[in-house]
C-alpha cells in the first residue's frame, strides 16, 4: 500500500519540475525580448494606425497602461516563442502512461496543434484585423476622431487571437474525437448542417458587427471542420470484415435464436413423458 503514496509523490514532483521548465523558459525569453517592449506593442497595433485617418493615435487613459500594456505584449510573445518547450514538457509527462499507438499519434497532434494556433493568429493579424479596423474607421460618424485606448486594443485583439487560435484547431479535435471512438466519421458528416450553423453563430459572437469578419471566422472554421474529417478517414483503417472482434446480435437474429431454442424444447419434451 505504500508504493502508492510514493508514486503519487513520485508523479507530483515530477509534474513540478516540468512546471518549473516551462515557467523557466518564459521568463528567459521575456527578460530578453523586454528591451523591444515597445518595439513590439507597435508591431502589434501596426494593423489599427494603418487604418487611423492621417494623424490619428491611441490614447492611454490611466497612469500605468503606458508602461504595463507592452509588458502584457512582450509577455504573450515570450509565451508563442516557448510555446514548443511548454507543449515538450507537457507530453514528457503524459507519454510514460500512453501507450506506443497512442504514443505514435500523439507527437504529430502536439506539433499540429502548436502550428495550427500559429496560423490562426497570423490569419487574424495579417487579413481579419486590417478589414475589421478598416470598417471600424469608415463607419465612424463625421467629426468623431477614433482614438483607442490601448489597454482596450490589447483586449480586443487578445480575443480575436484566441478565437482564431482556437479556431484552427478544430481538425485536431476532429481527429482526436474519432480516434478515441467518441464519434464516427458517418456521424460527423451527419451532422455537417448544424455545424455550418454553429459556425456562423460563433462568427456573430467572437467578431465585430461587420459580416465579412464574421465569415471570415464561420468560412476558416467550416473548412477546418472539413479537412478534419478528410484526415481522420485517411488514418482511420476500417475494421475487416472476418475480423474476429465481438459483434452484438441484432433483434431479428435474437429472434430466431429464441425460435430455435423453443423449437429444440419442444421435441424433447415428448421423449422426456416417455
Amino acid at each position: 500500500m505504500s508504493d502508492v503514496p510514493d508514486s503519487f509523490i513520485s508523479h507530483l514532483i515530477e509534474m513540478r519540475d516540468r512546471l518549473l521548465r516551462a515557467v523557466i523558459a518564459v521568463v528567459v525569453i521575456f527578460i530578453c525580448l523586454f528591451p523591444w517592449a515597445q518595439d513590439l506593442y507597435a508591431l502589434l497595433a501596426k494593423p489599427l494606425l494603418a487604418a487611423l485617418p492621417k494623424g490619428g493615435q491611441m490614447i492611454a487613459t490611466e497612469v500605468t497602461t503606458p508602461f504595463f500594456v507592452p509588458v502584457k505584449v512582450t509577455m504573450m510573445t515570450a509565451f508563442l516563442l516557448a510555446m514548443p518547450w511548454v507543449f515538450y514538457q507537457a507530453w514528457a509527462f503524459v507519454a510514460p502512461g500512453l501507450y506506443q499507438h497512442e504514443k505514435r499519434i500523439g507527437v504529430p497532434l502536439v506539433v499540429a496543434s502548436v502550428i495550427l494556433f500559429l496560423l490562426g493568429m497570423a490569419f487574424a493579424y495579417f487579413l481579419v484585423f486590417p478589414i475589421v479596423f478598416g470598417f471600424i474607421v469608415g463607419v465612424a460618424p463625421e467629426g468623431v476622431a477614433v482614438m483607442t485606448d490601448i489597454g482596450k486594443y490589447l483586449d480586443f485583439v487578445m480575443t480575436l487571437f484566441m478565437a482564431f487560435g482556437i479556431t484552427f484547431e478544430v481538425p485536431v479535435a476532429v481527429v482526436l474525437l474519432v480516434k478515441m471512438g467518441m464519434v464516427s466519421i458517418a456521424k460527423l458528416r451527419e451532422i455537417r448542417p448544424y455545424v455550418v450553423v454553429g459556425a456562423f453563430v460563433i462568427g456573430a459572437i467572437f467578431t465585430p458587427p461587420d459580416v465579412i469578419s464574421q465569415f471570415m471566422l464561420a468560412i476558416p472554421l467550416w473548412i477546418l471542420y472539413e479537412l478534419g474529417i478528410i484526415v481522420a478517414s485517411m488514418i482511420t483503417r476500417p475494421k475487416p470484415a472476418d475480423s474476429d472482434d465481438y459483434t452484438p446480435m441484432s433483434a431479428s437474429d435474437m429472434d430466431e435464436e429464441f425460435d430455435r431454442i423453443e423449437a429444440g424444447q419442444s421435441e424433447i419434451k415428448p421423449h422426456d413423458s416417455k
